[in-house]
């Protein structure tokens, strides 16, 4: 793993506010674990893997070899874009937040989740939205910039819009049961006023934005799937 990838991983962090990807993604897990067992797939430093374990669910995190192993979880390192590593058994739940755009194969990756997941287990995912405004406007005006995260972030190799993810999650034998729309995380962009009334009335506005428009508003998808049989 080169030092520029070691650093984009520093730079991921957990997102608090009540309508962000991360509590979206939360809310799709039952509040006790009971033993179910969890694959967290680009699990960085770990911040929904200790969630979801504190919760008791027994949680395997996988990320890029380097990366410091997140305490109270099983860890494995690897090279997700070699697929996935050896693993023993099934996960009840696969997570994939903010991982599938940063993959060269996404589709070959997700058809071995789905041979991973337990009968009646669930894929949970996180999915930028490249039909966002705010991504449509930089592309109409001639600029593709790249900055540390977000819907431009220099490491995303993948650029869907809802429909475009709904085809790759299907050519890989999943079929989508629920969907919920994040807002854009003002907090993040604006630390110095994170958690002021104007920074979560923009958030609010931005998630019930997407309520109202996900192919415009949306800035990630947060899906649960199922996996169906392969056409």
């Amino acid at each position: 793993m080169t030092a520029a990838t070691v650093e984009a991983l520093a730079r991921y962090q957990f997102k608090p506010g009540p309508f962000s990807s991360h509590a979206l993604l939360l809310r799709e897990f039952p509040r006790h674990g009971d033993g179910r067992r969890v694959l967290d797939i680009g699990c960085a430093g770990g911040y929904l893997s200790q969630i979801l374990a504190q919760r008791g669910f027994s949680v395997t995190g996988i990320d890029l070899p380097g990366t410091a192993p997140p305490p109270g979880i099983h860890f494995v390192a690897a090279d997700l874009d070699r697929g996935l590593p050896s693993l023993d058994g099934c996960f009840d739940f696969i997570l994939c937040a903010d991982v599938l755009e940063h993959l060269r194969d996404p589709v070959g990756l997700l058809r071995e989740c789905r041979e991973r997941l337990a009968p009646g287990g669930a894929l949970i995912a996180s999915l930028p939205n490249s039909g966002h405004a705010y991504f449509r406007w930089h592309v109409l005006m001639g600029r593709f910039p790249q900055h540390d995260r977000g819907l431009f972030d220099r490491t995303h190799v993948q650029f869907y819009t809802w429909h475009g993810w709904v085809r790759l999650l299907a050519r890989a034998g999943f079929l989508i049961e629920a969907l919920h729309c994040s807002g854009v995380p003002v907090g993040l962009a604006l630390p110095k006023w994170q958690g002021s009334f104007w920074v979560r009335a923009l958030e609010r506005l931005s998630y019930e934005s997407a309520r109202v428009w996900k192919s415009l508003f949306a800035y990630q998808f947060i899906v649960r799937a199922r996996a169906e049989r392969l056409t």
